[in-house]
């Protein structure tokens, strides 16, 4: 019997892939088979989960990157395909965003977190979307959050700019999947990240009191988001495409 979540002979690009979710899905993709593109502004977490991934047999290069630059994404893009050949899975990982009350954000701040959240996969996706249409196949997986579901006054911006992911998500799926490009996407309830220990940090509370408001009881690892990128890369999602997967632990405390 195939192994529908066998990732051999596939190349993975990842953005966002020195920490957190993207390198927890960087690993186990490249645990299942696949060879990974790393991209991030930061050259030494790059250079980590490369490592990291060769110590397991795969191949991997980093490939610094100011995705919110479309010139920038094309030459990722271009690097991806140099070294390797082909794409087979594009994850728009890079994200992120302040908390603070919506009177407090300047317009550039505003565009800042558009651009990181959203811009980057229109770019990103657009840019691979053209070899993976050329070759007959490909997966596209964004990374969103339960904050594009709710209404959250302290996240307006990084909220807005999650819901537009989801939507985008959805018109491009609608646009390539019978062109053999499926397009998905995850809606991250909170997760162990340094992202996240930052901003616990700076307003003065325990991360782990945010697991509290879920009836899993807990945050997630980012390895658990990893194994969902690892469905919708994979042929495991082969009848999946244009849908959000909120990945969250339940909706609230537990019941008695």
């Amino acid at each position: 019997m195939s192994d529908r979540f066998s990732m051999q002979g596939r190349v993975a690009m990842i953005t966002g892939g020195g920490t957190g979710i993207g390198r927890a899905s960087a690993l186990v993709l490249a645990e299942r088979g696949a060879d990974v593109v790393l991209a991030g502004r930061r050259a030494e977490p790059l250079k980590s989960t490369v490592a990291e991934i060769e110590a397991l047999g795969r191949r991997a290069i980093a490939v610094p990157t100011d995705v919110t630059q479309s010139d920038q994404c094309q030459a990722l893009v271009d690097a991806a395909l140099a070294e390797f050949g082909r794409i087979d899975v594009l994850l728009n990982n890079a994200g992120g965003g302040e908390t603070k009350a919506i009177m407090k954000w300047t317009d550039e701040e505003w565009h800042q977190v558009l651009d990181l959240n959203l811009s980057s996969a229109w770019y990103l996706s657009r840019a691979a979307a053209k070899p993976m249409i050329a070759q007959g196949k490909g997966a596209i997986v964004n990374i969103s959050s339960g904050a594009s579901l709710l209404a959250m006054p302290q996240a307006a911006a990084y909220g807005a700019a999650k819901a537009g992911l989801n939507n985008l998500t959805g018109s491009m799926a609608a646009a390539w999947t019978r062109k053999g490009v499926r397009v998905n996407c995850i809606a991250c309830g909170a997760i162990r990240t340094p992202g996240l220990e930052e901003e616990a940090q700076r307003g003065g509370y325990d991360i782990d009191m945010i697991g509290q408001t879920n009836g899993a009881g807990r945050i997630a690892d980012p390895d658990e988001i990893g194994y969902g990128v690892l469905f919708f890369a994979s042929d495991a999602s082969s009848y999946c495409s244009g849908q959000t997967l909120y990945m969250h632990g339940a909706p609230g405390p537990a019941g008695v």
